[in-house]
């Protein structure tokens, strides 16, 4: 049965305080009871809904990590389980975040294993959080596997964001663009245009070319729009295609200027990813399909599923990842040093680190490369202006002077 979310006022036996919040079960019922059994009587409880504002509410990769971190400082601590969700749910300041908390709490109150808990919100918790959740928990390290949880989200957190970052200033730029283009299509075109015509003189070609565009803009407005929404809404069901996805993860892994890039990326994923779980005490076979999909690369997925199912043939992991696509030669190089060694874990480590490090270089270098390529582009748009509306009205107003 799925979980409801509630809002609830209810009154604290002990203090006599009435408190607001909300609180997630099966049913009215259900929810009535968990706030009895915690020392509360409801005053009124009412789900929430269900529509496309709540839908759009979804937990902040930034609350996630945030939760980890102080879910295991507690449990570090000492503090029992439950007293610790308890407690990290009161200072959580996200309503979509303290909702997953009161549910997880709520499974571990009935009795539910924790991984069992955070299993039931697989979209907020991906595999490899879930996995290091669960041997954490048969190890007796919890603490120990939260930290290493929130040590690899903050080092993708950073790392996306410097991704963002290099991305925002040539966004910023092309649309900068397209408004000053569209803005001389509406608005400067036009009156050029009326200036020649009551002149009685012929357009230079340029502007003549500038007129049409103009022309098609205004004339079918409606059908570009219908033509960009249809693309649109085609790409995005398209993505979720099997045939999409395949062809999405080609085409990062080929595209010009940024196909190294994501091969980088995706093999520091896979490096660090492998190492937290070894680490952990998940087993290789295991590891290299929780990692393999924390790639989010169908292609490269494949290429290290069919590497683990070689392992599972009694290969070792450096000799079946030797000769797949898309893996980079240090995969395989320091797996095989850390099966030499014992030392799996702190050689895949230390592949990860020379990837992230690469990555950061490239990051910067792609960032400095688009520069040039924006400021050609910028040129080109000054040059169209200048062309194809500057001259041609110093060129009437000179033969209006003679």
């Amino acid at each position: 049965m799925s979980m409801k979310r509630f809002s609830y006022r209810a009154k604290e036996i002990s203090t006599g305080k009435v408190i607001k919040g909300n609180i997630q079960a099966e049913s009215e019922r259900v929810a009535g009871k968990l706030l009895v059994d915690r020392g509360y009587v409801p005053e009124t409880l009412h789900e929430e809904g269900t529509g496309l504002l709540s839908k759009l509410d979804r937990v902040r990769a930034n609350d996630r990590i945030t939760f980890t971190r102080q879910f295991s400082t507690l449990v570090g601590a000492g503090l029992p389980i439950a007293q610790a969700l308890r407690t990290v749910a009161e200072q959580t300041s996200s309503k979509p975040m303290r909702a997953v908390i009161e549910s997880i709490l709520s499974d571990v109150e009935a009795g539910r294993s924790l991984s069992v808990a955070f299993g039931k919100h697989t979209d907020v918790f991906n595999n490899v959080y879930l996995s290091l959740i669960s041997a954490g928990e048969v190890s007796g390290t919890l603490d120990k596997s939260l930290n290493r949880i929130a040590a690899q989200e903050e080092k993708d957190a950073k790392m996306m964001s410097k991704i963002r970052g290099a991305l925002t200033y040539p966004i910023i730029c092309v649309a900068t663009i397209a408004l000053v283009f569209i803005y001389m299509m509406v608005q400067v075109v036009p009156q050029v245009e009326k200036l020649y015509i009551d002149l009685k003189k012929d357009l230079p070609g340029l502007t003549k070319f500038m007129v049409g565009i103009k022309d098609f803009m205004f004339g079918y407005w409606w059908l570009v729009l219908i033509i960009i929404g249809v693309l649109v809404a085609f790409f995005i069901q398209f993505r979720k295609t099997i045939p999409g996805q395949r062809f999405n993860a080609n085409f990062k892994l080929n595209v010009p200027m940024f196909k190294h890039l994501f091969q980088i990326l995706y093999m520091s994923r896979f490096s660090r990813v492998s190492q937290i779980l070894l680490a952990t005490g998940v087993s290789v076979l295991d590891t290299m399909h929780i990692a393999g999909d924390s790639t989010n690369n169908l292609i490269v997925k494949d290429s290290i599923y069919k590497a683990a199912d070689e392992v599972k043939g009694g290969r070792a992991m450096s000799t079946a990842l030797t000769d797949k696509p898309y893996v980079l030669p240090l995969v395989h190089q320091m797996a095989a040093i850390g099966e030499q060694s014992g030392k799996m874990d702190e050689m895949l480590g230390k592949a990860a680190q020379v990837y992230e490090d690469e990555l950061d270089e490239r990051v910067t270098a792609i960032s400095n490369m688009i520069e040039p390529v924006l400021m050609i582009a910028m040129a080109g748009m000054a040059a169209l202006l200048v062309g194809g509306i500057l001259f041609p009205i110093y060129g009437l107003v000179g033969e209006l002077s003679s």
